[in-house]
């Protein structure tokens, strides 16, 4: 005899049906919104792959770069569609398609610039299109296109004021009109490709991105709404001022929490590794920190712009606060935005010095802030930094989920386009990946799965990871056809918390490695670590990384002329592991990183494919006979010599990766 649930077929038994019952009445998500059901649906959950952080042309930065993709464009791409994108030289003759499509995603352009840029650039008959910084934005001159860039950044988004400075444009047009405008057409788009049938084949969200930068110190942040019910405008620094982010949190509540029935809505920081320490500071009273863990469940663990785990210098030896190796992943050498300031192979600020080790901001790095939250729970009662994880890309060309080593066109229009990836921005990244558990495509569904936090982020693969706790998990669980409705009922999954009792909860920890597609083949996983964090006995944070299954010996490696894998590693990797060092009294969390086999970075392929070979001894010989080619025709300065960096002599940088992910965080708490 069979049962039918929700449209999943199984050997009916009564404690199957005890199971899904029970599933079904703690985990179903509410729905708030005029949609059919998915014919897909699943209680224990599936993998649902996205981009929370995508720029269009709608953006300052994005449009001053040649790039032209509206948010229409953006979700095409999303979808698997080409998009044309800029050459070095502003040609629109650039094809980009993603190698596979993703199951949501949410377009975030700036608010800060909505209404000057749509009077730049949407409407010739009228004065403001006219205004010289309007004219330098259009041009497709590069020196002009980056004193546009100069003067959309130091106006509105990198000083401290209370009361930002509008631009003139807002003098000759009507810059909250045009900010509605646009913000209107963003809302349009995201419903336009919004499957509301019950193929449920992609999923949007209305979004835009919250841009404070004092002196260049990263505090952003990109609002998410869980339906189509918004706020009437995109809240800005405009109206906040800079260093206030709670401002923001308070507006939200007021005007869609609040104020408008069936509003819900989040906020989630950026990369916190450009914030020099500003992103995550102690809340100044109990709402504020109420306000963290309502708003921000989740931050961007790794997106274009580098990796915000942890630190660690190979150099040196030694890192932020950490002893662990794996931390020299995608690092800059800067803590700030300024990092982006390369032009024609040469840095041009000093405010993109490198930063040392001492002088890193200890919250920069989220391992850090969870620690850091432990201790402010026992001093305080609350931890206003339970939060979970994703990536994305932050791509400012319209190329949602473009995370692909091996087809990666750049992020930042014409600036990184071609040989300028590697000449100017060759210590930025594809970028990553948010994944969420969900029952099934929707917004309601992904959006809940958000909120509590069952999310992991990549680099950019697809790898599906399992991570639960609980003190009723059989040790022979991963063997069991019923491992997932166990884990569900009998403990908590990532995102979680678990009261602690006396011995240590079972963590349930399962990988399967990236299919891939044909033609591209996903790597084999490596091995799998289990990361502790705690408040010991004396209230100092500590920390600790277990391998809990594969091995970090398996030989696998690179071929240094095609970049080909070698070695093997694993399909799957499953355990039910317990902590041999745990104590029941002391605050802890636990979260995962699946390691796959080693891979070469974006920036080797690149190289390799101009005919610079950063494994080969002739490298620099070989760089500068390229370089010199791309000279006679046009190209400044030296193009490929970081190519031939050595890694010996870097603190971070490798010509190899290894590609992962994250899970968030369980937290284990004293009674």
């Amino acid at each position: 005899m069979k049962i039918l649930i929700r449209h999943l077929t199984i050997p009916f038994t009564l404690a199957t049906l005890c199971l899904l019952s029970s599933l079904a009445t703690a985990d179903a998500f509410q729905r708030t919104e005029q949609r059919e059901p998915c014919k897909d649906y699943s209680a224990t959950k599936r993998p649902m792959f996205g981009d929370l952080h995508v720029h269009t042309s709608y953006s300052f930065d994005s449009f001053v770069s040649s790039q032209r993709n509206d948010p229409w464009a953006a979700y095409r791409y999303a979808r698997g569609e080409a998009i044309t994108l800029p050459d070095p030289d502003a040609n629109q003759n650039i094809i980009a398609r993603i190698q596979r499509p993703l199951d949501f995603t949410s377009v975030t352009d700036h608010a800060e610039f909505l209404g000057p840029i749509n009077l730049c650039t949407q409407d010739s008959s009228k004065l403001a299109y006219w205004f010289p910084a309007c004219i330098a934005s259009r041009s497709e001159i590069f020196y002009v296109q980056l004193l546009a860039a100069n003067y959309w950044v130091s106006l509105g988004v990198v000083d401290t004021s209370a009361q930002k400075e509008q631009s003139f444009t807002c003098t000759l047009g009507d810059c909250d009109a045009a900010h509605k405008e646009s913000w209107q057409r963003i809302q349009v788009a995201a419903e336009d490709h919004y499957d509301r049938s019950d193929a449920c084949s992609f999923t949007t969200f209305v979004g835009y991105e919250y841009t404070d930068a004092p002196n260049y110190s990263n505090l952003h942040r990109n609002v998410i709404f869980r339906n189509e019910r918004v706020t009437d405008t995109a809240i800005s620094t405009y109206d906040t001022g800079s260093m206030n982010f709670p401002d923001l949190w308070r507006r939200l509540r007021e005007q869609c929490i609040d104020g408008s029935e069936g509003c819900d809505v989040m906020s989630i920081p950026h990369n916190p590794n450009l914030s020099r320490g500003l992103m995550f500071p102690d809340p100044r009273n109990e709402q504020e920190a109420k306000d963290r863990l309502f708003f921000e469940p989740l931050v961007e663990l790794v997106q274009h712009k580098a990796a915000s785990e942890c630190r660690f210098d190979r150099l040196l030896g030694r890192g932020v606060a950490t002893e662990d190796e794996l931390c020299d992943f995608e690092q800059v050498v800067a803590d700030n935005l300024s990092m982006l300031g390369t032009v024609f192979g040469e840095v041009q600020t000093e405010n993109a010095a490198p930063v040392g080790i001492d002088e890193f901001g200890r919250r920069n790095m989220v391992r850090n802030v969870l620690k850091d939250g432990l201790a402010l729970e026992k001093a305080t009662g609350i931890n206003p930094f339970k939060t979970g994880f994703i990536g994305s890309t932050d791509t400012h060309s319209a190329t949602a989920g473009g995370a692909e080593e091996d087809n990666y066109v750049g992020h930042l229009g014409r600036r990184d386009a071609g040989y300028r990836n590697v000449q100017d921005h060759f210590f930025d990244n594809p970028g990553g990946l948010a994944v969420v558990w969900a029952e099934e495509n929707s917004r309601d569904s992904i959006f809940e799965g958000m909120r509590r936090r069952e999310t992991y982020a990549t680099t950019g693969t697809r790898p599906i990871v399992r991570f639960f706790a609980g003190d009723n998990l059989a040790d022979d669980l991963c063997g069991d056809p019923q491992m997932l409705e166990k884990a569900y009922t009998g403990g908590v999954p990532m995102g979680g918390e678990l009261t602690a009792s006396g011995e240590s909860p079972a963590f349930l920890v399962s990988a399967a490695k990236d299919p891939g597609i044909p033609g591209h083949p996903g790597l084999d996983l490596q091995r799998i670590q289990v990361i502790k964090g705690w408040l010991d006995d004396s209230g100092n944070t500590r920390e600790k990384v277990f391998d809990v299954a594969g091995s970090s010996d398996n030989r696998a490696g690179v071929d240094p002329e095609s970049c080909a894998p070698t070695g093997s590693g694993h399909g799957n990797l499953c355990t039910v592991w317990r902590d041999p060092d745990y104590n029941p009294s002391q605050r802890a969390f636990y979260y995962v990183r699946v390691l796959e086999n080693p891979s070469c970075r974006w920036s080797t392929l690149q190289c390799q494919a101009a005919g610079v070979n950063p494994f080969a001894s002739n490298c620099q010989e070989q760089a500068a006979a390229r370089t010199s080619e791309l000279q006679d025709q046009g190209a400044i300065g030296d193009v490929f010599g970081r190519c031939c960096l050595d890694p010996a002599e870097q603190p971070f940088y490798s010509p190899i990766i290894q590609e992962r992910a994250w899970t968030s965080p369980i937290w284990v708490i004293p009674e």
